[in-house]
């Protein structure tokens, strides 16, 4: 499976959720079907940072959008969502799980270089320490800024790139972290067989996750950049 085919997955996982909150009204099947939009986005990203020939314009892409999509976005939640507080939208989310990324790979390589510390990687897992520390950091003031999935979002994307050598382990820590999302929200309302359903559709994406085959296929760079926010509008005016 391609980069585009897990692209197009996404982008139609995304529509059936925003369609179902102005068409059917907040949860319904439509919603579930939606859980599946935003891992896969969170893995684009793992691999945009990898792939990509110009992290600043990478940077400069998914901020630009995050600004132009807020006004829709903020517009879609108050009349969907009842969402009356300010919260920004997941391109912010994105934004932030890249920069947990970059922030990550230059303080490696920041100590490697300068031989500040000697590692004895068998005893001292630093970079796992670092990848700990800078997660904490960055999810925090995505909890506070109250981005689009938050310190868990920040957390996925990081996670599909700290182990993006061992797939085995990437998939065991992602649906780890959907069963405690859903798990603390059992725990703190009681149990509610949609929060089960929820924690399944959202592991779901790992299925195609492990089909990806490492290449691009068709190109569609600024499609879903487009899409999200002119979907966004078209729902809120059309309903």
């Amino acid at each position: 499976m391609t980069s585009f085919a897990l692209k197009i997955i996404a982008i139609v996982s995304m529509f059936c959720d925003h369609f179902g909150d102005a068409f059917v009204g907040h949860f319904s099947f439509l919603n579930l079907i939606g859980r599946i939009a935003f891992p896969i986005f969170a893995f684009q990203i793992s691999e945009g940072f990898i792939h990509t020939k110009n992290l600043k314009k990478y940077f400069l892409r998914l901020g630009i959008f995050a600004l132009i999509a807020q006004i829709p976005f903020s517009l879609f939640s108050y009349k969907f969502l009842n969402v009356t507080s300010l919260s920004l939208n997941v391109f912010f989310t994105l934004f932030m799980g890249l920069l947990s990324i970059y922030l990550y790979e230059y303080i490696i390589k920041l100590f490697k270089n300068t031989n500040k510390i000697r590692v004895n990687e068998n005893k001292i897992p630093f970079d796992k320490i670092i990848g700990i520390i800078i997660v904490l950091l960055i999810g925090y003031i995505a909890e506070l800024l109250h981005t689009d999935y938050g310190f868990w979002g920040v957390l996925v994307i990081f996670v599909f790139y700290f182990f993006k050598e061992d797939k085995l382990a990437m998939i065991i820590f992602f649906v780890t972290l959907c069963v405690l999302k859903y798990g603390i929200q059992i725990l703190q309302y009681g149990y509610n067989i949609g929060y089960v359903l929820l924690g399944l559709f959202t592991a779901l994406p790992v299925v195609f996750i492990s089909l990806y085959n490492g290449k691009q296929g068709r190109k569609i760079k600024y499609a879903l950049y487009i899409f999200y926010p002119v979907h966004l509008l078209l729902l809120y005016f059309i309903f």
